[in-house]
């Protein structure tokens, strides 16, 4: 028995569950490109309906497979994490999910799906490796900081190098760049805030979705909250597919996957993200490509692997320094 030694899911499932939630991300900005051409939904509604549709799938879902395994949920043995700790939390990481995935679809709607898409999904890890360095001291490390280097350069390829502002606008990558921050402010949350409470994240996700949704009904409410009449069969079923499928399925999938693969690895495979939504961008939306598009693209997701690639050697690294303490 090769699977994982703390998980009973085989590490050959957990790759493809973090390759089916990694791909199905990449098509929600697709679905909400086809939204903005007959709905008449902005960025906020369509966040809102897409993170409250998504929360209440989760919680059916989760109901369901606890029925199923016969337990009343009972959380794993965890150590001790204060009320006021927790709850700081789950709002901070709520608000940044909010911010995360509100930015990402106002810059799908200002500078296009894939643009947008490999912005967003290319800063974040380097922000979030600038955010660990900066507020937790972790190291970089020589690979780490060429790796940065090599983000930014690919960012500035493609911030500077649009023909003429026709494929690349700058709100867009503003509004990129801020869903980028809100997913680093996230991560970064979680990291520094969750250490020691040996929380559920599948758990913590379902209470950063209800936070989320609380913060944007409001903001969504003025923005318009209801999908135009016309063609009302197709908004509701896209906004169906956003919240089943790269919302409910995909993160379900993804913290699934996270138990029989590593983080670093996860982070490499959801590369896929941009990848297939650029190519869904280029085949089926009539988005072009030019060439220092496509130079940037390159450049800006190799940096990222090899961040991760990084990331996973120093997590090799230390646990061979660390093994002989604990024997």
């Amino acid at each position: 028995m090769h699977a994982t030694s703390s998980s009973a899911l085989p590490v050959g499932r957990g790759l493809l569950y973090v390759t089916i939630a990694a791909t199905a991300w990449g098509t929600a900005g697709a679905a909400a490109a086809l939204l903005y051409r007959g709905s008449g939904l902005g960025p906020l509604a369509l966040t809102f309906w897409r993170t409250f549709g998504g929360l209440v799938l989760l919680l059916a879902v989760r109901a369901l497979l606890r029925r199923r395994s016969g337990t009343a949920a009972v959380p794993a043995p965890a150590s001790y994490e204060p009320l006021r700790r927790r709850l700081t939390r789950i709002v901070m990481t709520g608000v940044a999910l909010a911010v995360f995935q509100a930015a990402y679809f106002a810059a799908v709607e200002a500078t296009g799906l894939a643009v947008g898409t490999v912005v967003t999904m290319g800063a974040g890890p380097v922000l979030i490796a600038i955010g660990a360095r900066v507020t937790m001291g972790e190291r970089l490390g020589a690979g780490g900081v060429l790796a940065v280097a090599g983000a930014l350069a690919g960012l500035a390829i493609l911030v500077l190098g649009g023909d003429g502002g026709a494929t690349v606008r700058p709100a867009g990558i503003g509004y990129a760049l801020l869903s980028a921050a809100g997913c680093a402010a996230m991560t970064l949350i979680t990291r520094r805030l969750g250490k020691g409470g040996g929380s559920d994240p599948y758990a913590s996700t379902v209470r950063a979705f209800a936070v989320g949704a609380l913060c944007l009904l409001p903001l969504a409410a003025v923005e318009g909250l209801w999908p135009q009449a016309h063609d009302l069969g197709r908004s509701l079923c896209l906004l169906a597919y956003i919240a089943a499928v790269p919302t409910a399925l995909a993160y379900g999938l993804y913290f699934a996957g996270l138990a029989a693969v590593r983080a670093a690895t996860a982070s490499v495979i959801s590369l896929i993200e941009p990848v297939s939504a650029a190519a869904i961008a280029v085949l089926f939306l009539g988005e072009r490509l030019t060439m220092a598009t496509a130079i940037g693209t390159g450049v800006l997701l190799t940096a990222v692997a090899a961040l991760a690639v990084t990331e996973a050697r120093g997590a090799v690294t230390a646990a061979r320094t660390a093994a002989p303490v604990a024997g």
